[in-house]
């Protein structure tokens, strides 16, 4: 038997930030069909934005192999519905990884490994025949097609589904298939809790500036942390510690002008160009948040307030307003003065 996961949706990009991000996706999605393999099926190679999958003996019985794709296609949507939920970055590549789809090819028929070192690549007729079919006239993007050769007369496994018939002409003649449309199965998905940290914090100080620059420049140049120790005082640098790409939940370092280091993890993120973005950075030690909060004023006009949240404590609160909040506001009020001539000299990719 073959078995062949199938990606699809992301455009060819030509941008170099673009093509980083979707490989990165890519990368992580055919991981997430691997982890959902529980049926025993072995891997022959990983084929761009596809698996090969395989399978020798007696034909599998549609309905275990139902369950195979019921569990890789909503790992594959779960996935794509929390990236989106935690992404930060707008390039292209991200905001439209949750429209990726997923097909499913199954096709019983003769092939063999060839050994080449360490690796099994499969030969045979019906391996081409396969591939062949990922390139077929259904209309819509997410369905599993089994061959004929599998089953004769494939079962409505579920209430919601229907097998629908089809051919494809291919070099060894003529290929019958069944497809069934897969969308349903996204109705079961759970979809993730968003955490609302700072309604359970107290905003201690809030610090604002104007400036003369579009909304998408300002928010670009603050969410990025490749840019922070250029205007913000007394970070070195910013440390990345778990995901490739930031979103909520991902750590990161502050490493002080002082020598010391902070970890942090974003707390939130809701990216709102014609309105208010929020971006808040939350201290693993003492819980503290840093809340940046950019507004678009006018067609080239906004504005950047840095807010600072503290965990409900009496003492804490009245020992920052006494011995803390000038020194935090006068620290504050330098950043930003510094993030202006930052922005004059931001160059905002495309993609953003």
């Amino acid at each position: 038997m073959l078995f062949i996961p199938d990606i699809s949706g992301f455009s060819r990009f030509v941008n170099e930030v673009e093509i980083e991000h979707s490989r990165f996706i890519i990368q992580q999605l055919l991981e997430v069909l691997i982890k959902a393999n529980d049926s025993g099926l072995e891997i022959s190679e990983v084929e761009g934005d596809a698996i090969l999958f395989y399978k020798f003996g007696d034909p599998v019985e549609l309905s275990s192999l139902y369950k195979q794709v019921e569990k890789m296609f909503q790992s594959f949507h779960q996935y794509l519905i929390a990236y989106d939920n935690r992404k930060i970055c707008q390039c292209k590549a991200c905001i439209s990884a949750v429209d990726l789809t997923l097909k499913v090819i199954t096709h019983y028929g003769e092939f063999t490994p060839l050994s080449i070192h360490q690796f099994d690549k499969l030969i045979g007729k019906d391996v081409i025949v396969a591939h062949q079919l990922l390139k077929n006239d259904i209309p819509q993007h997410e369905y599993w097609l089994v061959t004929k050769t599998l089953n004769r007369q494939p079962a409505e496994l579920t209430q919601w589904m229907q097998w629908n018939a089809s051919s494809k002409a291919t070099e060894s003649g003529e290929i019958n298939f069944y497809y069934t449309h897969l969308g349903p199965l996204k109705k079961n998905i759970p979809r993730p809790s968003i955490k609302k940290e700072l309604a359970k914090k107290i905003k201690m100080l809030t610090v604002s500036k104007d400036y003369d620059i579009d909304i998408k420049t300002l928010c670009y140049t603050v969410v990025h942390f490749e840019f922070r120790h250029l205007w913000q005082a007394g970070i070195k640098t910013i440390d990345e510690v778990e995901h490739f790409l930031p979103g909520i939940g991902s750590r990161h370092r502050h490493v002080l002008d002082n020598g010391k280091t902070e970890m942090m993890y974003i707390g939130a993120f809701d990216y709102n160009p014609e309105g208010k973005t929020i971006f808040s950075e939350t201290n693993e030690k003492d819980k503290s948040a840093t809340c940046f909060v950019a507004e678009k004023t006018g067609e080239h006009t906004s504005r950047l307030s840095i807010e600072l949240y503290l965990q409900p404590n009496i003492l804490k609160q009245v020992l920052f307003n006494q011995f803390e909040k000038k020194k935090k506001e006068q620290e504050w009020k330098a950043s930003l003065e510094r993030l202006d001539s930052v922005l004059k000299e931001m160059v905002v990719p495309l993609e953003f």
